[in-house]
């Protein structure tokens, strides 16, 4: 069955980094482009970056941009997001979504929590 399974997550504190990771099973994953989205308390779910499926193309939420970057192994089904000097208001949980545009089809993760707190 299709699985979208997030990792990395944690507390760390104002200015560090951390890297999450996605691991895909289930479904041709080079087909498919990938997102990362975030959710914090009260908040609406946000897209905070995304990566063409062969990874030629890459796109960030302008509150991120210089800070995280999104990258993909397709060889390895995996997809991460490098987060650097990292914000409290970069709390929030942290879903990769899969995007098959052309078939309509998508795929989510069940999310990794990340707060940055002193």
């Amino acid at each position: 069955q299709v699985q979208l399974v997030e990792s990395g997550g944690g507390l760390v504190q104002p200015g560090g980094s951390l890297r999450l990771s996605c691991a895909a099973s289930g479904f041709t994953f080079s087909n498919y482009a990938m997102n990362w989205y975030r959710q914090a308390p009260g908040k609406e779910r946000e897209l905070v970056a995304g990566i063409s499926s062969v990874g030629g193309s890459r796109s960030y939420a302008d509150s991120v941009k210089g800070r995280f970057t999104i990258s993909r192994d397709n060889g390895k089904n995996m997809v991460y997001l490098q987060m650097n000097s990292l914000k409290p208001e970069d709390t929030a949980v942290y879903y990769c979504k899969a995007v098959y545009a052309l078939l309509g089809r998508t795929y989510w993760g069940q999310g990794t929590q990340v707060t940055v707190s002193s």
